[in-house]
């Protein structure tokens, strides 16, 4: 006679071998979240006592700090650029390199990507945009004679802002981008003949009611990637156009918060900016899910 597994038998190894995970993201994620949202209430400079202020930390961020107002709208304008042209470009990219073969694709895969492997390649553009004249911009600008002086390219409020866009998308398409053409490999051939069958005959009806549609789990992984790229641009603003920039024109948030809970050691304060950035992050989130749920119907 078989003896039937119970349902807490086949459940327990599912839990064991999620265990490890579930440890790992509760202790350096959920943990330091509720931490956060906790300390955002109190004032805390790491050597004193807690101070319970309530709602203080949030009320002086909006009302009381012009330096908060302006990186808070400095982070959403990059968000809202840089966040859908770079979803929107590794998309778009990763379906026309799909249509190479192996050795082609595999090679312009890699060249896309590669921004990713660099890193911290920041002198790249810091000589590219350099202020003098063996700048590479100024240079071929002067040598086409469309300036007579060299530009202060990353201390002009005019032009800071549009280099550091370009910066980083640059940088933030090479994961999204892979995700995409790993979607499009995974998708089943048959799918596109039984389309045909169905009567779709040209590849944008292919794209909006068989691509899309399966890819979306995909897609959605690629969107979180590049909503958290838009909402964490720092290091890149920092490096090139320095901390404070002129005017404040490129901080941001997380470099703000940074400058606030590194150097000032107001801990509540910071913590209070952290929170508003998780929001909205989440609240971008939910919208990009939200669209991508209805692509396709």
């Amino acid at each position: 006679m078989k003896i039937k597994k119970s349902f807490i038998t086949e459940e327990m190894w599912y839990w064991l071998l999620l265990a490890p995970f579930l440890i790992m993201f509760t202790v350096f994620t959920v943990l330091p979240v509720m931490a956060a949202i906790g300390l955002s209430f109190f004032n805390f400079d790491m050597i004193g006592k807690l101070e319970f202020v309530g709602f203080n930390n949030y009320m002086r961020m909006f009302f009381a700090d012009n330096v908060f107002t302006t990186v808070l709208k400095n982070t959403i304008l990059l968000a809202f650029i840089t966040g859908p042209i770079g979803f929107l470009l590794s998309f778009v990219l990763a379906w026309f390199i799909n249509e190479f073969n192996l050795a082609v694709r595999s090679a312009l895969s890699f060249l896309f990507y590669a921004p990713a492997l660099v890193g911290n390649a920041y002198f790249i553009w810091q000589v590219a945009f350099s202020n003098d004249s063996y700048g590479y911009a100024n240079s071929i600008l002067l040598s086409l004679g469309l300036i007579t002086d060299p530009i202060n390219w990353l201390k002009d409020v005019s032009y800071v802002m549009p280099i550091i866009v370009v910066v980083q998308l640059w940088q933030s398409m090479g994961v999204s981008f892979l995700a995409n053409i790993s979607g499009l490999q995974n998708i089943n051939p048959e799918m596109y003949e039984a389309g045909l069958i169905d009567g779709i005959h040209n590849r944008w009806q292919e794209l909006w009611y068989i691509t899309l549609p399966t890819m979306k789990n995909m897609l959605l992984f690629s969107a979180v990637i590049q909503i958290a790229s838009a909402f964490s641009i720092s290091a890149i603003a920092i490096q090139l156009a320095g901390y404070p920039s002129v005017g404040y024109a490129v901080d941001t948030v997380v470099s703000y918060m940074t400058d606030v809970g590194t150097t000032r050691y107001e801990m509540g304060s910071a913590s209070a900016m952290a929170v508003i950035l998780f929001v909205l992050m989440a609240i971008f989130r939910a919208l990009v899910k939200r669209v991508l749920n209805s692509t396709g119907k």
